[in-house]
C-alpha cells in the first residue's frame, strides 16, 4: 500500500471514529451551547455578546497533520479567516488540548506558530480544561461549528469532504465550511448541515 493510501485509510478511520458524536448533533436550528471564555489575548469572549454576527468555531492542534500540515500551512483555513472576515464574520479558534497533551502551545511557542501560518482569526483560546470542546462534543482537529445571527447552531462537522493529510487533495474537495458560510449569509438554510469530522483525536486531559 503505497504512503498516500496508507494515510488516505488513517483518515477515513479517524473520519469515523471522531465523527460519531456527530451523528447525533447538538441540536442543528437550536440555540448554541453559550460560554464565556478568556483569549491568549487576555480578552473576554461571550458567545451572547456576539448575536448579531455569524460566528465560526474552529478547533486546532499545531501538531496535527490533517490540521496544521495540510490546513494551515498551506494557507487554506488562515485564508478562509481573511475572506470571512471581510464579511463581518467571527471566528474562534479553540485548543482543548489539557496541559502537556500534544499541541498544546502558549508564550512565544505559540505565538511563533499563529505567525507562521499566518493564523487570520479573531479569538484564540486555550481550553485546557476542555470545558468548551466538551460542551460542543468536539472530537477533532480540525472540527467546525457555524452559529448564525440568532445564535442558533447550523453547521457542525468535517472542513471537507477528503479526508486526507494531502494538501494536493484542497482543491478537489468540496469545502463544507465554505459553503455552509455562504448559504448562511444568503439567508438560505444549509444544505448538509452536519457531517463527520476527520483528523487528529482531540487531545483532552481525561483521554489517555
Amino acid at each position: 500500500m503505497s504512503l498516500r493510501k496508507a494515510l488516505y485509510a488513517v483518515g477515513v478511520v479517524a473520519m469515523i471514529v471522531a465523527g460519531a458524536v456527530h451523528a447525533q448533533p447538538l441540536g442543528i436550528g437550536k440555540p448554541a451551547p453559550d460560554f464565556t471564555v478568556t483569549d491568549v489575548n487576555g480578552k473576554t469572549v461571550s458567545l451572547k455578546d456576539l448575536r448579531g454576527k455569524i460566528v465560526v468555531m474552529d478547533w486546532v492542534n499545531p501538531e496535527c497533520d490533517y490540521d496544521d500540515g495540510k490546513h494551515y500551512l498551506s494557507g487554506n483555513i488562515p485564508t478562509m479567516q481573511r475572506d470571512f472576515h471581510k464579511e463581518g464574520i467571527v471566528w474562534l479558534s479553540f485548543n482543548s488540548a489539557a496541559p502537556g497533551k500534544q499541541g498544546e502551545y502558549s508564550g512565544a511557542k505559540l505565538d511563533a506558530w499563529l505567525k507562521k501560518v499566518k493564523w487570520n482569526g479573531d479569538h484564540y483560546t486555550r481550553d485546557l480544561d476542555g470545558h468548551v470542546g466538551h460542551m460542543y462534543h468536539a472530537t477533532a482537529t480540525p472540527d467546525f461549528y457555524i452559529i448564525d445571527k440568532d445564535g442558533n447552531l447550523v453547521y457542525a462537522g468535517a472542513i471537507d469532504n477528503i479526508p486526507s493529510t494531502d494538501v494536493a487533495d484542497i482543491p478537489h474537495a468540496t469545502n463544507y465550511v465554505r459553503k455552509a458560510l455562504a448559504e448562511v449569509m444568503a439567508g438560505k438554510p444549509v444544505t448538509t448541515p452536519v457531517t463527520r469530522p476527520y483528523g487528529c483525536t482531540v487531545k483532552y486531559g481525561d483521554e489517555s
